[in-house]
């Protein structure tokens, strides 16, 4: 069995992330009996530099026709002057619009070995596991009219916020397919009080909640959410919100693991998936070998549950970096009270020899192909 992956390795330290990440992913699908072949462009700034654009239409087509993508980080402040519609993020925003990429899951699991990397108090974070649903292609970020222009002395912005019942819809039912699975429990978070495509997403998820009976539902405004992230983090099971609530709370949520570079996500839709490390490119450290590859590595055990449908081998990985962990092996962005500091591709190896060995003890290896 062959899976072809189109990887995007980007900008910063999206490269060094990347390379770690597919060498684990290639060699422990191998020990599931599934080859991984990767075919590389560029994407970002380093396209923009290469290409002049974002992300080129041939990259953008050798995605389409993959099994799945992985991408590792887009931007810089090398790109920061450039029009809105040249900066090397919209490399990303096409990509979840022209797949289809509709949805967002983040999993914010906070580690036991890490409770004093984050800037919470450990009693306070202890226990938490949060699925974070966010929908993709909607909302300000895609709405439209989308304009800046002068009127009279002085600029005038404009960003739309749009969302329709069948969007709204689609996500929900994610959210609450996903809440069967955990602790039966699902939020969804809005600004009803205010806006009008809020109280269309609670009329929407309220509706379709009607056809998860065994589901928990519960509503709450944005603001008090945010809030409660850091109040109280173990009352969440699963975050349900717009694109643009789930872009900020998620951010916010990776703080209780202690570092952005612990959380992996996956953008799915009708087909494939787009896999990538939440963090940013970290120019600064770029190049260094000081990256935290875990969220990278993550990354392609959710591509091997979600899309491969190789759940036993996203274990494997899923369980090595908790193993890394609880040996004490650390990055220096999770190394608050010493322990011994890894570099890249350092903690890489160590994870692939700890995913290896369960593999080996495995008494009947097994994978389940994607249609």
């Amino acid at each position: 069995m062959t899976r072809h992956v189109v990887v995007l390795p980007g900008d910063g330290i999206g490269v060094e992330v990347t390379q770690a990440a597919i060498t684990v992913l290639k060699s422990v699908a191998q020990q599931f009996g599934v080859t991984v072949e990767t075919e590389e462009h560029l994407a970002g700034g380093a396209s923009i530099d290469e290409c002049g654009l974002p992300i080129t239409d041939e990259a953008l087509q050798a995605c389409k026709k993959a099994d799945a993508v992985f991408l590792g980080a887009v931007g810089g402040p090398k790109w920061d002057d450039f029009p809105k519609d040249q900066r090397p993020e919209i490399a990303l925003l096409r990509l979840r619009k022209e797949l289809g990429l509709y949805t967002n899951l983040r999993p914010v699991t906070v580690f036991e070995p890490l409770l004093e990397a984050s800037s919470l108090k450990p009693e306070v974070i202890r226990g938490t596991d949060i699925l974070i649903v966010r929908e993709l292609t909607g909302g300000l970020y895609f709405g439209v009219p989308k304009y800046c222009k002068q009127v009279g002395s002085e600029e005038v912005a404009v960003d739309t916020m749009q969302y329709s019942t069948s969007e709204i819809d689609r996500i929900a039912r994610v959210a609450f397919e996903a809440a069967a699975l955990r602790r039966g429990k699902v939020t969804s978070v809005d600004k009803a009080n205010i806006l009008a495509t809020s109280q269309l997403w609670r009329k929407t998820v309220s509706s379709v909640s009607q056809d998860f009976s065994g589901i928990e539902i519960e509503h709450m405004l944005v603001d008090n959410c945010a809030m409660q992230i850091v109040r109280n983090p173990k009352q969440f099971d699963v975050i349900l919100t717009e694109n643009t609530f789930g872009d900020i709370l998620s951010d916010e949520a990776s703080m209780l693991t202690g570092s952005l570079g612990m959380l992996p996500s996956a953008s799915l839709g009708t087909r494939g998936g787009l896999y990538e490390p939440v963090h940013g490119t970290a120019p600064d450290i770029a190049g260094k070998n000081l990256a935290n590859p875990l969220a990278a590595i993550g990354s392609v055990a959710l591509m091997l549950r979600y899309t491969f449908k190789m759940v036993e081998a996203a274990q494997a990985i899923e369980a090595a970096i908790q193993s890394v962990l609880d040996d004490g092996l650390r990055s220096a962005d999770i190394a608050a009270n010493g322990g011994n500091v890894l570099g890249t591709d350092a903690m890489a190896r160590e994870v692939l020899s700890r995913a290896r060995r369960t593999c080996a003890t495995s008494q009947r290896p097994t994978n389940i192909p994607a249609a």
